[in-house]
């Protein structure tokens, strides 16, 4: 069994190095302060006891924390994941940590997270939320933490945030496959609720409207992941023939990837011969897919920077900050799936 001893305190490096509380505190955050000699002493002591301070008690009484939250709607999305490497990657420049929550999209989880992470002192919070969360933005900020929001549109009275024009994004997308010769496209994604997947709806819905004789069916789903993907995938297989969509714009790449399995895995559906397919996100795995999938390309990694970079610029410079909303434009990559 092993054996969990109680770790060795400041007092016992003082201890064994024959100093006082006060140089071993200069040691640990002053080391100028104190001369060669003694400083190798508490080093040694140091190692030597295997002492490891307690940074979350230090930050504590200093009132600053080196970590700030990140909140993600849901970590099993690649997506998702690029944004928290991207956040990541420009928090480290400036000696801070991200802590990570994922809400796996449920409003308890959400609301645990930022009373958790305020409760942990973080420097600040970014959160990719599922709805409207102005109201708990604006009692995070009354005491003290700043937030931004990624991947969401805010008003900039209250908060920065970092998002894509999902607008211009599935107009873009459904262009696209009108271009290349589809009048009837079908739409698949849901909920409605995310205001992202609404969007992208609209934007499809506009560049149908401009197109005489395309039709444009909405396929809801209640999630988008692979699995409720593949099940509206077989619900289109049994359709008869003349019944089926000739495109299908699907509202992100998970959904995408698990209609292709339906329809490739038992070669009943040929890709892009039969149906044309586009996806939303391009994740990593949309260039490796079956057929290579085509996708909106909206930077995830872009999102996470981006978030992180406005939110030090509001704990650094707390008085002459201004909060933005930014909004970058999507890009459209082309791949087998559509050509």
């Amino acid at each position: 069994m092993q054996d969990f001893r109680a770790r060795p305190s400041v007092q016992d490096v003082a201890r064994l190095a024959g100093v006082s509380l006060g140089t071993v505190s200069n040691v640990l955050n002053n080391p100028g302060r104190v001369t060669p000699g003694t400083l190798a002493k508490v080093t040694k002591a140091i190692d030597q006891l295997g002492f490891v301070r307690n940074d979350a008690a230090r930050q504590l009484k200093a009132g600053k924390s080196k970590t700030i939250g990140l909140i993600l709607l849901d970590s099993a999305n690649p997506f998702f994941s690029d944004l928290a490497s991207g956040a990541e990657d420009e928090a480290l420049p400036h000696g801070h940590a991200v802590i990570i929550g994922n809400t796996a999209v449920k409003q308890d989880r959400e609301a645990n997270y930022l009373g958790l992470f305020e409760e942990q002192r973080v420097a600040g919070i970014v959160i990719s939320p599922m709805g409207d969360v102005t109201g708990e933005v604006l009692k995070l900020r009354d005491r003290g933490t700043p937030a931004v929001l990624a991947d969401r549109k805010a008003d900039p009275k209250i908060c920065c945030s970092v998002s894509m024009d999902d607008f211009a994004g599935g107009k873009l997308a459904v262009q696209h496959l009108l271009d290349r010769g589809a009048k009837r496209i079908a739409f698949v994604g849901g909920p409605m609720e995310f205001e992202q997947i609404a969007q992208r709806l609209l934007g499809a819905k506009e560049a149908v409207a401009s197109s005489p004789g395309a039709t444009l069916e909405v396929i809801p789903s209640q999630d988008l992941t692979v699995l409720t993907g593949r099940a509206i995938g077989e619900q289109i297989i049994a359709r008869p023939r003349e019944e089926r969509p000739r495109a299908i714009f699907a509202a992100n790449d998970l959904l995408a990837v698990g209609l292709m399995q339906a329809f490739v895995v038992e070669s009943r559906i040929r890709i892009p011969e039969d149906i044309m397919l586009i996806g939303y996100d391009d994740i990593d795995f949309a260039s490796a897919a079956i057929v290579p999938l085509s996708s909106v390309n909206q930077n995830a990694k872009l999102l996470g920077a981006k978030a992180v970079e406005l939110l030090f610029d509001e704990i650094e410079n707390p008085e002459g900050h201004q909060h933005q909303a930014l909004v970058f434009q999507p890009e459209l990559v082309v791949r087998a799936s559509s050509s």
